[in-house]
């Protein structure tokens, strides 16, 4: 009979197990989407697309050249404007200018003067084998396209996005700060 009774409970270590294995669990779960609720990838991403961005607006300004950004659903590339070709041609040559893709399950969203775009793949096989005009341009007077270009992971609904306005000036939000709310 005491053997009987000494089946029904659990032991001390049993418990301490079953109590480690969920404290690595919850710690994962917390690691993975973050304290705050922020989508760390996303921010970086988007303060990356600033950076660069500020950069060749400075670079227009300096050169006296036109640039620009084609923008794809999953990837971005940036472009020089060659007057003398007529014709938009890529910065393949400048390694922090070259063609980036975004993170797996994460996809733009772009908005030129407040107006949704359809963001289409590009594609380089055309007849006279130049690459499509960029969507927001960066002109040698320092002005630019007015865009909005918004990070978005597909399975946490998160989202960030960079600001630019006809100035040049350009602003990020971060994902951990609600959508702003536009008219």
């Amino acid at each position: 009979m005491p053997g009987a009774l000494r089946n029904r409970g659990f032991t001390l270590v049993e418990i301490l197990v079953v109590v480690v294995i969920m404290a690595i669990v919850i710690s994962l779960a917390i690691l993975s989407i973050g304290v705050t609720g922020r989508d760390s990838q996303l921010d970086e991403e988007t303060r990356r697309i600033e950076g660069l961005i500020d950069i060749l607006h400075e670079r227009a300004l300096l050169e006296g050249r036109d640039f620009g950004v084609r923008i794809e659903p999953t990837a971005y590339e940036f472009a020089v404007y060659d007057p003398n070709r007529d014709r938009w041609l890529t910065l393949n040559d400048e390694s922090e200018f070259r063609r980036r893709n975004l993170p797996k399950g994460v996809i733009f969203q772009l908005e030129l003067d407040s107006v949704a775009v359809v963001l289409k793949q590009n594609n380089t096989n055309l007849s006279d084998g130049a690459p499509p005009s960029p969507q927001v341009a960066i002109a040698a007077s320092g002005e630019g396209t007015p865009f909005r270009l918004t990070l978005l992971r597909d399975a946490t609904q998160a989202r960030a996005s960079v600001d630019g306005d006809a100035f040049g000036k350009t602003s990020h939000q971060s994902s951990d700060h609600p959508p702003e709310k536009r008219s």
